[in-house]
C-alpha cells in the first residue's frame, strides 16, 4: 500500500511566531481582564448627575466581578468544543463592545448591562489565555502566572489611574479603550498565525473535568448572590463576616475534591484569590495622597519591581523536564504570610519605595505557589482551580468589607476615620495571614493522607500499567513487560505444565494476522 507523503505547511517551521504573539497577547489582555474587578465608581461620585440613584448605580457597577467568576467555569466547559482562539477573540470583542457602550450609559440599567458585558468578556479571556499557553510549553505558562499575579496585585491601582483628573464618571466604564484595541489587534494576529500553522489543537477536557467545572459554578453563584445582597443597606458587620467566612470554607471544601496534586493547586488558588487582590486594594487606598501616602505616582515603582520579580520567580521555578518539589507551593504561600506581616509593619508609609517589600513578597509568593502547583496537574484541574480562585476574590472582598464595617462603626471625626481605616487594614492582614496558614496546613494534611491512601501494586502482568514512584513522589506509568513470543503455528496451548505436574489455564492468544502487502509481495 502506497502512503502519500504528509504535506507540511511552511508556517510550521516558525512556531516561535505563535509563541511571541501569544506572549504579547497575555501581557496585554490578562491585566485588562483583571482590571474589570475593582468597583471604582465611588471615587467619581461627585461627577454623577443629581437625578441618578448613586447607591443603586454603585451596586450595579459591582456586577462585573460576579459575572466574571460565573463565566470562568462555563467558559472552561465551552473550551471542550470551541477552539481556544475563538473563545479568546470572543472575550476581547465583548470587552471592546462594553467600552463602546460605556460612552452611552446614562441610567442604572445601562450601567449594569455594560458591567455585566465586560465581566463576561473578562471571564472568557482569563481561562482562554491559560488554555492557550498550556500547549505552548512551560515558559509561556510561567509568563501567564507572573502576569496574573501582578494583575491581581496592581488591579486597584490600574483601575484608579484613569480616574485622576477625570471630567466624566463614564471613565470607570471604559478605563483603557486604547489598550483594548491593541489587545484585539493582537488577538487577530494570533488567529492569523494559528491558521497559518495549520490550526493546531489545544488542550481538551474530559467528562470528569466538565462535571467538576460545572460544580465550581455552584459556590460562585452563591457568593455572587451574597455579594449583590450585601451591597444593599441594612447589613451589619457580623453577618457579613460570618457569611464570607462560610463562603471561603465552602471553596476550600470544594477544593478538596480530586487528587493530591489538584488539591494543592486548588488550595493555592483559593488562598491567592482571597488574599492578594483584597489586600493590595486596601493598601493602595491607604497610600493615596489624601491620606498622607505618596499617591499613585509613588506606587508605580514598587508595583514594577514586584512585577519583574514575580515573572522572574515564576520562570525560575519552572522545570519543564522534571516536576518541582512539592515544598515550593507551601513556601510561596509562606512568603505571602510574611508579606502580610510586613503590611502591618510598614503600611502606611509616606515613602512609596518601602512598599517594595510587601508588594514583592505577595506577588512573588503567589507566583511561586501557582507555578509549582500548575506543573503537577492537567489543564482541567488548572481551570478548576482558577474558577475557585476568582470566586475567592469576591469572598475576600466581602470578608475585608465586614472587617472595615466593624472597625469604622462609631467614627465621629476625620482623624478617627483615617485611623480606623488603617486599623481595618492591619486587622485584615492578620485575618488573611491566618487564612493562608490554615490553607498551608490543610494542603499538607490532605497530601499526606492522600499518599497513605495510594494502593501498592506488588505485581502486574503483561499489558497492566505498573505504578511506581519517581523522584518527587509523582506516580508514573512504567512500561509493561513485553509479552512472550508466539510460537510458529498459532496460539499458545490451552495448558502449560508446571514443575509439579499440575496444569494451569492460560488465556488463548489469537494467531498473528498477515498483512495484505505480504501476500502481494509473495
Amino acid at each position: 500500500m502506497t502512503v502519500p507523503p504528509i504535506q507540511r505547511s511552511a508556517g510550521l517551521r516558525s512556531p516561535w511566531l505563535l509563541d511571541v504573539t501569544l506572549g504579547l497577547l497575555v501581557v496585554a489582555a490578562l491585566p485588562l481582564a483583571i482590571v474589570t474587578i475593582p468597583n471604582t465608581l465611588s471615587v467619581v461620585a461627585k461627577l454623577l448627575p443629581g437625578d441618578i440613584d448613586q447607591v443603586g448605580l454603585m451596586r450595579t457597577h459591582g456586577l462585573a466581578l460576579p459575572a466574571l467568576m460565573l463565566t470562568v467555569p462555563l467558559a472552561a466547559v465551552a473550551l471542550r468544543r470551541a477552539p481556544v482562539v475563538h473563545v479568546l477573540l470572543g472575550g476581547l470583542v465583548l470587552m471592546a463592545m462594553s467600552d463602546a457602550a460605556g460612552g452611552y450609559a446614562g441610567s442604572e440599567l445601562v450601567v449594569g448591562a455594560v458591567r455585566v458585558l465586560r465581566g463576561v468578556g473578562a471571564g472568557l479571556v482569563v481561562p482562554a489565555t491559560l488554555a492557550a499557553v498550556w500547549a505552548r510549553g512551560s515558559m509561556l505558562r510561567a509568563l501567564w502566572v507572573g502576569v496574573f499575579s501582578l494583575s491581581l496585585l496592581a488591579a486597584q491601582a490600574l483601575a484608579l489611574w484613569p480616574l485622576d483628573k477625570a471630567s466624566s464618571w463614564k471613565v470607570t466604564l471604559q478605563p483603557y479603550p486604547m489598550l483594548t484595541g491593541m489587545a484585539l489587534a493582537l488577538a487577530g494576529a494570533y488567529v492569523l498565525v494559528w491558521i497559518l500553522l495549520g490550526r493546531p489543537d489545544g488542550p481538551g477536557l474530559d467528562d470528569g473535568e466538565r462535571t467538576r467545572l460545572l460544580l465550581a459554578a455552584v459556590p460562585a453563584a452563591g457568593i455572587a448572590v451574597l455579594g449583590v445582597s450585601t451591597a444593599t443597606e441594612g447589613w451589619r458587620a457580623l453577618p457579613v463576616i460570618l457569611l464570607a467566612a462560610l463562603a471561603v470554607a465552602g471553596l476550600l471544601a470544594l477544593a478538596s475534591i480530586g487528587t493530591a496534586e489538584s488539591r494543592t493547586l486548588a488550595y493555592s488558588m483559593v488562598a491567592v484569590g482571597v488574599v492578594l487582590l483584597p489586600s493590595a486594594a486596601q493598601v493602595t487606598l491607604v497610600e493615596m495622597g489624601g491620606l498622607g501616602g505618596p499617591g499613585l505616582k509613588g506606587l508605580w515603582l514598587p508595583f514594577g519591581v514586584a512585577g519583574v520579580l514575580a515573572v522572574g520567580a515564576s520562570i525560575a521555578v519552572r522545570r519543564p523536564a522534571r516536576a518541582p518539589g512539592r515544598w515550593l507551593a507551601p513556601l510561596g504561600l509562606l512568603a505571602m504570610v510574611v508579606g502580610l506581616c510586613s503590611v502591618r509593619l510598614m503600611v502606611p508609609s509616606a515613602d512609596g519605595l518601602v512598599l517594595v517589600v510587601p508588594f514583592s513578597l505577595l506577588a512573588v509568593g503567589a507566583a511561586v505557589a501557582l507555578t509549582s502547583a500548575l506543573q503537577e496537574v492537567g489543564v482541567g484541574a488548572a481551570v478548576f482551580g482558577l474558577s475557585l480562585g476568582l470566586a475567592g476574590v469576591l469572598a475576600g472582598f466581602l470578608l475585608g468589607t465586614g472587617v472595615q464595617m466593624a472597625m469604622l462603626s462609631g467614627v465621629s471625626s476625620a482623624q478617627e476615620l483615617v485611623d480606623s481605616f488603617v486599623g481595618a487594614l492591619h486587622s485584615w492582614a492578620l485575618v488573611g495571614g491566618f487564612l493562608v496558614v490554615v490553607v498551608i496546613v490543610l494542603a499538607a494534611v490532605t497530601a499526606r493522607r492522600g499518599a497513605k491512601d495510594v494502593p501498592h501494586v506488588p505485581c502486574a502482568g503483561p499489558g497492566v500499567p505498573v505504578v511506581e514512584e519517581i523522584d518527587e513522589g509523582q506516580p508514573a506509568e512504567a512500561s509493561a513487560p513485553e509479552p512472550a513470543p508466539v510460537p510458529p503455528g498459532g496460539a499458545f496451548d490451552e495448558t502449560e505444565r508446571r514443575k509439579d505436574g499440575e496444569a494451569e489455564p492460560l488465556p488463548a492468544v489469537p494467531p498473528q494476522g498477515h498483512s495484505p502487502e505480504d501476500a502481494a509481495s509473495s
